[in-house]
Order: structure tokens, then C-alpha cells, then sequence
């Protein structure tokens, strides 16, 4: 996984269609787009504890999270059940699902049913890095 830190010192306006687009039937086009959307604004709450992260391998594939999709991750968000994290086990980085069991048992959770749960135990080096907020992904279907 390759992260990077986030940059908020500019703005990030982009053209935005405030009317929305419709995923069922079409709506009539608008002629032009006035409006603007700052993704920095949009995406990052905490901009000193935000990075990026891309997503190298499919071990999130059931959740539609796959290779090369960017990750919004804060650092400052206390971990919860169920969480979307990217975690630190043993030195390696690795995104998964948090779970919280009875007697402090944490698990990580992928979505392919490739890879089986790993559980952290007493002697694992574990530390939950940053909370993942968005997943970035393109849409574009590779030739």
C-alpha cells in the first residue's frame, strides 16, 4: 500500500452538477453548471491527520475496493466495530474490516472470500493506522 499525505493548503474547485444525476431514467441535461465543489472541503475533516492510500490487492474485493482505488484515511478517528481501517500488523500495512470481539479478540476482515479473517494475538505488533472515510475508484473499463 502507498500512502501520501494530503494537501489542503489550495483549493480543489471543480465544476459541479447540483441538480444531481439520476442513476434511474434519464432527467433533461443541464445546459451549464454553475455551481463548484471543493473536494479538499468535501473529503477532509481533519487535513494535519488525513493521507491517501492505494489499494494494492483484492482482499476487498467483495466490498467493490480494488487495486489501484484511492483511499481517504484519517488518522485522528478513534476506531469502532466494523470500521473500514488500514492497519499495521507485524510492520506490513494491510486494509481490512475491524472487528471487535468479546475478551478484546480483534479480527480483520476481508470481503473476498479468498482470505480467511486474521485474528491479532497477544505476540502481533497491531496498531489500527487511520480510518478509511471515501474510497476513490475509476470507473473506467480497462481496454
Amino acid at each position: 500500500m502507498k500512502i501520501y499525505k494530503a494537501e489542503t493548503k489550495m483549493m480543489l474547485e471543480l465544476p459541479y452538477a447540483d441538480g444531481g444525476v439520476r442513476g434511474g431514467f434519464p432527467s433533461p441535461a443541464q445546459d451549464y453548471i454553475t455551481e463548484s465543489i471543493d473536494l479538499n472541503r468535501e473529503l477532509i475533516e481533519h487535513p494535519a491527520s488525513t493521507f491517501y492510500a492505494k489499494v494494492v490487492g483484492d482482499s476487498m474485493s467483495g466490498e467493490g475496493i480494488t487495486e489501484g482505488d484511492i483511499l481517504v484515511v484519517d488518522r485522528s478517528i478513534e476506531p469502532e466495530h466494523g470500521d473500514l481501517a488500514v492497519c499495521c500488523l507485524d510492520g506490513e500495512f494491510t486494509l481490512k474490516r475491524l472487528s471487535f470481539g468479546a475478551k478484546g479478540v480483534v479480527r480483520l476482515v476481508p470481503s473476498n472470500k479468498k482470505y480467511s479473517p486474521i485474528e491479532v494475538t497477544d505476540g502481533s505488533d497491531f496498531r489500527v493506522w487511520g480510518i478509511v472515510l471515501y474510497t476513490i475508484k475509476s470507473n473506467r473499463r480497462k481496454p
